[in-house]
């Protein structure tokens, strides 16, 4: 098993180098592109941002299949299974539409039609459900039209969350992140702890899918230098999706029963992934959720489902006073308790110390959620691992409100603007002057 695990780390860190050493290039690129919108009412950076990191996504995404097809343990995968060139036809194709609509704009339906197309493709290379497993029935065998339509509804469902949560600097590749590791550990057991070898090609694409998103993540953390685009959202979404198919509708129920040792051990295996729909729900539930209460929303106030706003979750958060980087650590916190929750308790439902340990999280971040002046305080041994703005020395030497905007007493949106004709090694100390006299004034 010791080489196994190699294999996929070292694809993780090849995928992830990739997607880094890419960034910066495909940056200089968007710049020279023009790809840089000006900012629109519902956004909340306050600079034009180049997007286009899609591009260097999908360059990660294919050194990792590329190395993994080369790798001793995981070429079997290639060998055994068109999945994989069926994973990378539909993401290329989900890859141009996205880059287009970053550069030109693309219409919605346009999109929502490229969509189903990626996953049409997907689906006629044989990456589609076969059957789903239902309580108290069994295994239900699923028609090819089945499968095609259940198939098409969950990527395109799995794309568009990702799409709508990717509000904030890091939000959205770190939530994919957070969920491509608990679903990579689930999809891992399936196959190393049960020998099902059908959870192969999940495996791969969840340990490609978090070195995309980490090797992009330092790029586009708060303040971000680039955004992944729907180049970038829509691929990872794509490539989550992806895996939900593969180890939900590839993995056959019988098999799984015999594994297991029962149908009781076999039906809380599968708890995670029982049913395909519920996949999106239990993996990234908070986008879906997003997803879902954005189309209530807009449809309620008569407007199109596609029709962007500011009423996001991470824009609420916002608006009670949490700061950018809080907001985001907030839903990063909320997936990986879903995430690994589900995951936990797939491993071991029986116990109560799961249940208890994911009630008792539960209360710490609505604790979190509701206390949005709560500024956190780093232990001196772990600052290293946490950002500057959380260390005991920066909040010793100089005001958060003064030097990165963190502060909770003013969150991102009430920020001061800097005066025209800052730049340069001063612009730190004139925004400080600057925000002192405005707050003085409105004292006066």
């Amino acid at each position: 098993m010791g080489q196994p695990v190699r294999e996929y780390l070292l694809t993780l860190c090849v995928t992830a180098a990739v997607t880094y050493l890419l960034t910066g290039p495909v940056r200089k690129f968007a710049i020279a592109a023009g790809a840089m919108p000006e900012i629109r009412a519902r956004d909340v950076h306050r600079e034009p941002t180049p997007r286009l990191g899609g591009i260097a996504m999908f360059g990660g995404l294919c050194a990792g299949l590329l190395v993994a097809s080369h790798l001793t343990n995981l070429k079997s995968v290639f060998e055994n299974s068109n999945e994989p060139r069926a994973l990378l036809s539909g993401a290329a194709l989900i890859w141009i539409l996205g880059v287009l609509d970053d550069k030109w704009g693309v219409d919605a339906l346009v999109k929502l039609g490229g969509q189903m197309i990626a996953a049409g493709v997907m689906v006629l290379q044989g990456l589609t459900i076969l059957w789903i497993p239902i309580p108290g029935v069994g295994t239900v065998s699923l028609t090819p039209m089945q499968g095609t339509l259940l198939t098409v509804a969950l990527v395109v469902i799995t794309i568009n969350a990702v799409n709508f949560v990717d509000g904030l600097d890091g939000l959205a590749s770190g939530m994919v992140c957070i969920a491509a590791a608990a679903f990579f550990m689930y999809a891992y057991r399936m196959w190393f702890g049960y020998g099902i070898e059908a959870a192969a090609p999940a495996t791969l694409f969840s340990v490609v899918l978090m070195g995309m998103c980490l090797g992009f993540l330092p790029h586009n953390m708060h303040p971000a230098r680039i955004f992944m685009g729907d180049s970038g959202s829509m691929l990872i979404g794509l490539v989550m999706a992806a895996g939900a198919v593969s180890v939900t509708g590839q993995v056959d129920p019988d098999l799984l029963n015999v594994k297991a040792g029962g149908l009781r051990e076999a039906t809380h295996a599968m708890v995670p992934v029982y049913i395909p729909l519920l996949l999106p729900l239990t993996v990234i539930a908070v986008p879906v959720a997003d997803l879902v209460l954005a189309i209530v929303r807009r449809t309620w106030q008569g407007q199109s489902p596609f029709a962007a706003d500011r009423g996001h979750l991470h824009h609420r958060l916002l608006e009670i006073g949490h700061s950018h980087s809080r907001a985001v650590l907030i839903m990063y916190f909320w997936s990986a308790l879903i995430a690994f929750g589900a995951v936990a308790y797939s491993v071991n439902n029986a116990s109560m110390w799961i249940v208890l340990g994911i009630v008792l999280l539960s209360a710490v971040g609505l604790v979190l959620l509701l206390l949005p002046r709560f500024t956190p305080r780093t232990p001196r041994w772990a600052e290293w691992m946490v950002p500057p703005r959380y260390r005991r020395a920066a909040h010793a030497t100089a005001p958060a409100a003064e030097t990165d905007g963190e502060s909770a007493a003013e969150p991102e949106e009430e920020r001061e603007p800097v005066p025209a004709g800052i730049n340069g090694a001063t612009a730190i100390g004139d925004r400080s002057r600057f925000v002192e006299h405005r707050r003085a004034g409105s004292h006066r």
